[in-house]
Order: C-alpha cells, then sequence, then structure tokens
C-alpha cells in the first residue's frame, strides 16, 4: 500500500538553471539579429527621406513654373522635417538656374555616418544624386548610387 506520506510527486515547472540557459540563447540570437535589422531600419528611413526630397522637387518645379527662381521650404509650402522625423529637410542656395535640397539625419538615423547627409541638386536641368557624412557629401560615385539605389 501506498501512504501519502512515501509517494512523492513529480515537481513541473522549470528549473533556474533551465532558465538561465533559455534566457543566455536568447540573448546571443538578439545581439546576432540586432545589426542586421538595425541596417534595414537604417535603409527603409534612408528611402522615406528620399521620397520626401523627390516631392520637395516636384513642389520646387511647381514653384519654378510661377516664378523666376526656385523658393524656400516655405515657398513651397514643404515641412522642414521628414514624416519619420528622422531627417531635416533644407534647401540651399535656391537660384533661377538650380537649387539643392539637403536631408540630414537626426536621433537615432544619424548613426548611418557614411550617408547622414542625402543631397539632390539641380543645376540648369542637369540633376546630382550624393551623400556623405559630412554636409560636404564627399561620398564617391560608387558609394552614391550604392545610397540612392540607382
Amino acid at each position: 500500500m501506498n501512504s501519502p506520506l512515501c509517494t512523492r510527486r513529480r515537481a513541473t515547472g522549470f528549473t533556474l538553471v533551465e532558465l538561465m540557459i533559455a534566457t543566455s540563447i536568447s540573448g546571443i540570437l538578439a545581439s546576432i539579429a540586432y545589426p542586421s535589422f538595425s541596417g534595414v531600419l537604417q535603409k527603409v528611413r534612408r528611402t522615406e527621406a528620399m521620397v520626401a526630397m523627390l516631392q520637395l522637387q516636384q513642389a520646387q518645379e511647381r514653384w519654378r513654373s510661377g516664378s523666376a527662381r526656385y523658393g524656400t521650404l516655405a515657398e513651397v509650402g514643404v515641412a522642414s522635417a521628414v514624416p519619420g522625423r528622422h531627417y531635416l529637410l533644407s534647401v540651399v542656395d535656391p537660384s533661377t538656374t538650380g537649387h539643392v535640397a539637403v536631408a540630414q539625419a537626426i536621433e537615432a538615423q544619424a548613426r548611418d555616418r557614411a550617408r547622414r547627409y542625402l543631397l539632390l541638386g539641380i543645376e540648369s536641368g542637369n540633376v546630382s544624386y550624393r551623400s556623405g557624412e559630412t554636409e560636404a557629401a564627399t561620398n564617391d560615385e560608387q558609394a552614391n548610387r550604392k545610397c540612392w539605389n540607382q
């Protein structure tokens, strides 16, 4: 006969060691996946800035069709921040023949050092795409093509 004192119940659940192993494995997998995820996230944000710059370019052409020169952000009616708030837009040197639209990465996006600045230039009907770590946008042609997906 089995008495209640002699029977042993089998414990259910996880031991502390099992929980520590599972947590360690999760941490290792997360540390491997995060760099890939952050790179994709930076590219999505950069694409958002490029779309905003192309919309700015369209607004500039509409403004130029009724004016003697290209306009400032306020004149063409474009906000100074990209909708996701990871880039700031500005227009440099609006003239009768062209302008340069600049998207400057801010906050977390500023970690994308090689593409911190995106420049879309129009001069006498010619379009130029540049990128770089500083406002001088000194990346080489291959890096610019990769950045602008050309």
